[in-house]
C-alpha cells in the first residue's frame, strides 16, 4: 500500500514489460509497450479505512472486475472500464507488496493478471488466481509514479478585527512597502546570463559499493547525455565508471527504495539522478 500512499497517477508495467492500457473504446483494457500514450496513466484512489485503492483511467473510468467469463473453457474473468452508479467492491483492488513489485487483489481473492501466449489470450487483462509455476509472475506489476499528491496547505487563520478607540478622522493614507524597481527584476525584463544547454540532459549519478553504501569518493558526479535510450546511457556509466557489468537504477520518490530502469527515459530531456549498483555489490 506504500507504494500508493503519495502517488497522485502511476503506470503499472506487467511482467511482459508492457503497461496496463485503457482502450479508446471507454471499456476494454489490454497491455501495451506504449508506457507514453495517455491511456497508459492511471488515477489513483485511496478509500479510507480500508487498505484498498481505486484507478481511473484516462476516460474517467474505473479498473474493474466483472463476473464475464473472458474465454469459455479458461478460469480468467474479463477486467474492464466502467463507471458505476454506486462505486463497489468490483472498483477496489487492495495492494500487496511483493519486493519491488506489487500484486493487486480483488475484494474475492483474484489477482489483476497480465496474459501472454497466443491470441486472442495474448495482451488482455483478467483477474484470476494463477495455478501454474509458469503463469505466478503474470500477477506481478511494476509501480511507476507519475505525479506526486500534494495536500492542500491548511487554512490560514483569518485576520483578526482590531477595535479602536480612537474616533475616525478620515481616510487612512497607505505607505508603499514596494522596493524601488530598480532592485528587482521586472517581468518583461531579460535575464542576460549564461546559454542554456538545450541539447541533452543533464545526468547526476553515484555508485553502490560492494557492501550497498552509496561510494562517498564518487556521490553525485554529472555529465551531459545527448541518448535516448536505456541501454545507450548504460554504455554510457560503464565508460564513465569503469565498471563492466551494471545495473541502473531510479529512486521511487516515495520510499527512496532503488527500482532498475527497463524501457525508457523520461520525457523532454529531463535531467535524472540514478544510482550505478555493480552485479557484485551485496546491495
Amino acid at each position: 500500500m506504500e507504494l500508493f500512499q503519495k502517488a497522485k497517477a502511476v503506470r503499472l508495467r506487467s511482467h511482459h514489460d508492457k503497461y496496463l492500457l485503457a482502450e479508446d473504446d471507454n471499456e476494454a483494457v489490454c497491455q501495451d509497450r506504449d508506457g507514453q500514450s495517455k491511456n497508459a496513466r492511471w488515477t489513483v484512489e485511496i478509500v479510507e479505512g480500508l487498505n484498498v485503492i481505486r484507478l481511473k483511467s484516462c476516460y474517467n473510468k474505473y479498473l474493474t472486475a466483472t463476473d464475464e467469463q473472458f474465454l469459455l473453457g479458461v478460469t480468467g474473468k474479463r477486467v474492464m472500464q466502467t463507471l458505476p452508479k454506486r462505486l463497489n467492491s468490483s472498483v477496489e483492488w487492495e495492494p500487496i507488496r511483493d519486493g519491488f513489485q506489487v500484486r493487486l487483489k480483488t475484494r474475492y481473492g483474484n489477482f489483476l493478471r497480465a496474459n501472454g501466449g497466443l491470441p486472442p489470450w495474448r495482451n488482455s487483462i483478467t483477474h484470476d488466481v494463477p495455478h501454474r509455476t509458469a503463469t505466478q509472475d503474470w500477477v506481478l506489476w511494476e509501480v511507476d509514479v507519475l505525479e506526486v499528491y500534494h495536500p492542500p496547505p491548511p487554512p490560514k487563520e483569518p485576520i483578526k478585527r482590531i477595535e479602536s478607540d480612537v474616533e475616525d478622522s478620515g481616510p487612512i493614507s497607505l505607505i508603499s512597502m514596494t522596493p524601488p524597481t530598480s532592485s528587482r527584476l521586472e517581468s518583461g525584463d531579460k535575464f542576460i546570463g549564461s546559454p542554456v544547454e538545450t541539447d541533452g540532459r543533464i545526468i547526476y549519478y553515484s555508485v553502490v559499493n560492494k557492501i550497498g553504501n552509496v561510494a562517498d569518493e564518487i556521490a553525485e558526479l554529472s555529465f551531459t547525455f545527448k541518448g535516448s535510450g536505456v541501454e545507450e546511457l548504460k554504455e554510457k556509466l560503464k565508460e564513465k565508471t569503469g565498471l563492466d557489468d551494471v545495473i541502473v537504477c531510479s529512486r521511487n520518490p516515495l520510499n527512496g527504495e532503488l527500482y532498475p530502469l527497463r524501457l525508457h527515459l523520461p520525457p523532454n530531456n529531463a535531467n535524472m539522478h540514478v544510482v550505478i549498483v555493480p552485479s557484485s555489490s551485496k546491495g
